[in-house]
């Protein structure tokens, strides 16, 4: 029986998390749940699966849910890094956004815990301290996500130094089909929605601006220590294949199933062994379909690349950034178009620093939000 702490377990991936535990109860013992903005959710987890431990980061919050549960609640910044300092679990599973998430996967990694990791700013902000203190500790980084899954499926067995070029396929988000000038004009609604996964706001519109699929692009150079020039984007509507790898031969092996996030957290958490899992089986009727990407009206897949060439605090500068932005679109404050704008300006503007530290990384992220602002008010 696996022993998980899972943090972000109110999000969109934590609770589809909770679903693949619940297939497989007798797999699994929940020992500790992180939450912040859904408090009504975070208690009928707690009655439901009886954690040992739970953490919630506003303290105000927390202080209202421990009138309401018997169980012990770790508060503030750094609850979900407590959590994962916790000896009674084996696996952290790592749904929650934001620097916090960067600091719990290395407490974890020290403990020499297994990690399913969902956070992106673990990787895309401080993936070179995290891959090398993993390896140092014998710790396998699992990604549940179905792109790096999909990789990591493709690789596996195969010797790294045949691989041609690492394949990540991009649905292209909600806004896939418009032209530049509607790009410029949509709305939040607009971008929203997406044609072929359910997933929470901020995502959902990193994936309209397909900032996101440059995120993964930032996780699979560390996850497969594999250079930018080996990594390409294609765009692939259907959302069945979920990543591709070429290799040498000219052989490529891909990764294919209907779109749904349980699959690759359910993987993650079953690895090596492969369970039966409730998912719609793939139709040999359908056709799938392959495009480049277009840069000029997606050009935040393009200052992906650039931060992943010149990697040290750009990445997590870009990632700051990119956050504020996307906040301020879905307040209504800004056009979609403003996101690129803002984030190109703050990189620009950015004296990067080789080979950081954690230090280096916070103090990046906090200048990047600083700048941000300034530049969006001026």
């Amino acid at each position: 029986m696996k022993k998980l702490a899972i943090l972000g377990s109110t999000g969109n991936v934590g609770t589809q998390v909770l679903d693949v535990v619940d297939q497989y109860p007798d797999k699994f013992k929940i020992i500790a749940l992180t939450g912040n903005g859904n408090m009504e959710l975070l208690k009928a987890q707690i009655v439901k699966y009886q954690p040992m431990f739970v953490g919630v980061a506003d303290a105000e919050k927390a202080e209202e849910l421990k009138g309401q549960v018997s169980v012990p609640i770790f508060f503030g910044a750094e609850a979900n890094a407590q959590i994962a300092a916790l000896e009674e679990y084996d696996t952290l599973v790592n749904c929650v956004v934001s620097l916090a998430g960067i600091e719990a996967t290395l407490v974890a990694i020290e403990k020499k815990k297994n990690v399913a990791l969902a956070n992106k700013e673990t990787l895309v902000s401080a993936g070179e301290i995290v891959m090398r203190r993993a390896k140092e500790n014998g710790v396998t980084i699992m990604p549940i996500d179905s792109e790096h899954s999909a990789l990591f499926q493709c690789l596996n067995g195969e010797d790294i130094k045949t691989v041609q070029q690492l394949v990540i396929t991009c649905s292209g988000g909600a806004l896939r089909d418009k032209t530049k000038a509607e790009i410029e004009t949509a709305t939040v609604a607009e971008a929203l929605g997406h044609k072929t996964w359910a997933m929470g706001q901020k995502i959902t519109i990193d994936s309209a601006t397909l900032m996101n699929k440059g995120f993964e692009v930032i996780e699979a150079m560390w996850l497969y220590d594999m250079p930018i020039e080996k990594i390409k984007v294609v765009i692939h509507p259907e959302s069945i294949i979920h990543s591709m790898v070429e290799y040498t031969d000219a052989s490529i092996i891909a990764q294919l199933s209907e779109p749904d996030m349980r699959l690759p957290i359910q993987y993650a958490l079953s690895y090596p062994e492969r369970w039966e899992a409730p998912i719609k089986r793939f139709d040999f009727k359908k056709n799938l379909s392959f495009a480049e990407p277009d840069l000029e009206r997606f050009p935040c897949l393009g200052l992906a690349f650039w931060a992943a060439k010149e990697l040290g605090t750009l990445p997590a500068v870009m990632n700051a950034t990119n956050d504020f932005m996307v906040g301020k679109f879905l307040s209504g404050e800004c056009r979609l178009m403003d996101i690129y704008a803002t984030i190109k300006a703050v990189m620009e503007a950015h004296e990067n620093i080789k080979h950081p530290d954690l230090a280096d990384i916070k103090k990046a992220i906090a200048w990047a939000q600083g700048e941000a602002a300034v530049i969006f008010n001026s």
